[in-house]
């Protein structure tokens, strides 16, 4: 199940700032949180393998049973399973969202759709997880294109990446599929060591 909870516990948890935030409270306290978080520990191989896993799931916001089928979709098609499942993580629709830059970050993005403020080729969308095909064009109800959050992320936002294009609207068009080296993920995650965590 998805944690709902204090973002920046699991930032510290990972030792990584996994929400994207440049005052994550990990750069002041590095360790784990709780009563043991400054002991010491012999990390193992196991462990390392399911830090990547969670540093994936913690920053699109995804809970263990749906992130399994993603992977399992992700190894039945051709190509390299690591590259796949970033390639249907980063097409969700919440997701996109956050590049557009109609959202300040995942969670935004997760209730702005949930709420049914977005629309996809111009019909109303309100799942999150809906994957978005190229040449499909995304954008902000007029209602919402007047909420402060949004406003504040289109000028805060820099240009989405290059797999998207911007309208000057609230919205964008998801051009093509994106490439690894392309999605802004805000700290490194090896893909690969997710792959043979599952294997």
């Amino acid at each position: 199940m998805l944690k709902r909870g204090p973002r920046h516990r699991i930032c510290r948890r990972l030792g990584v700032a996994v929400c994207g935030r440049p005052n994550c409270p990990v750069e002041k306290r590095p360790y784990p949180p709780g009563e043991h978080g400054r002991a010491r520990r012999r990390e193992t191989e196991y462990q390392v393998r399911l830090a990547e896993k969670q540093k994936l799931r913690a920053i699109y916001g995804i809970g263990e049973r749906q992130f399994r089928k993603y992977f399992a979709n992700a190894s039945r098609r051709k190509g390299v399973t690591g590259e796949a499942l970033l390639q249907m993580l980063e097409t969700r629709l919440d997701s996109l969202v956050l590049r557009l830059g109609l959202a300040l970050t995942q969670r935004q993005a997760r209730q702005l759709v949930s709420h049914g403020h977005v629309t996809v080729d111009g019909r109303r969308v309100s799942i999150p997880s809906a994957a978005v095909r190229p040449g499909q064009t995304i954008s902000v109800a007029d209602k919402a294109r007047n909420f402060v959050s949004v406003r504040e992320a289109l000028q805060v936002t820099p240009e989405p990446p290059a797999y998207l294009s911007r309208t000057e609207a609230a919205g964008g068009t998801l051009d093509r599929m994106p490439e690894r080296g392309e999605i802004p993920l805000p700290v490194e995650v090896d893909e690969r060591l997710i792959v043979e965590y599952y294997a």
